[in-house]
């Protein structure tokens, strides 16, 4: 469990004898801490929730391209599991763990995780067509802005913009107090970290889709697993 907290351990324990106590079992398992981790990272299933045989297959088919994105590029944590099953408000989710507890990000790490962010979208216009996209990538789309436009406006990795910082609220010190004050950017600039920002985007959008077109068969074994099996760990997406 790298990264949780102590607030965080102590919800997976409680969660777990939760389940445990619902299961009528009179010992926690692994299996209730297993359950009670996916819960705590991904949300609570949504079995309720009614998918037709198209959507499922969509759905599968955009999880698996996150995945074997994910198996495929240069720098990111492992791939803990992929699941179809609807939780919180997404309808899947490929879930990935840290080895260890992580204090920064490189720049290879940013650009993989663009790359992944993208794979679900790829897969989708791969597979059914751009006609048929759908906006199952909103959630991946709004993330790689973020991530883009921090890394160009905060990390200093845009070659055009140069490692300076935009956007900060830069306080002035005048006679011991500290004035904040908001930075001015002009027109030129804004529109250049735009334009910086789509291109790490873009960038991303076509690491996605030269992994998915080399490993379409990799993508084809998940998405077919992910349909038959619904929830697939790490271990096994690898023996796929």
């Amino acid at each position: 469990t790298p990264g949780f907290s102590g607030a965080d351990l102590m919800n997976l324990v409680n969660e777990s004898a939760l389940l445990a106590a619902r299961r009528g079992k009179r010992i926690v398992t692994m299996k209730e801490f297993e359950d009670a981790k996916d819960k705590v990272m991904m949300g609570a299933e949504r079995r309720t929730l009614v998918m037709t045989d198209d959507e499922k297959r969509l759905t599968a088919y955009h999880e698996a391209g996150h995945a074997v994105v994910a198996l495929n590029v240069p720098a990111t944590d492992p791939v803990h599991k992929a699941t179809i099953i609807p939780r919180g408000r997404a309808l899947g989710m490929v879930m990935q763990l840290p080895e260890r507890d992580k204090l920064s990000m490189s720049y290879e790490q940013m650009t993989s995780r663009l790359a992944i962010m993208m794979g679900g979208r790829i897969a989708e216009e791969m597979i059914f067509g751009k006609e048929k996209v759908t906006s199952g990538a909103q959630s991946d789309i709004e993330q790689a802005t973020r991530l883009a436009r921090m890394m160009v406006t905060k990390w200093g990795f845009s070659p055009e913009l140069g490692t300076v910082a935009y956007g900060e609220n830069q306080d002035e010190v005048f006679l011991g107090m500290s004035m904040g004050r908001q930075q001015n950017i002009s027109e030129a600039t804004s529109q250049k970290i735009d334009s910086e920002v789509r291109r790490l985007v873009e960038d991303g959008l076509n690491d996605a889709r030269r992994i998915l077109t080399e490993k379409r068969h990799e993508l084809e074994a998940l998405a077919h697993g992910l349909l038959e099996y619904e929830t697939l760990t790490g271990e096994e997406i690898r023996n796929l």
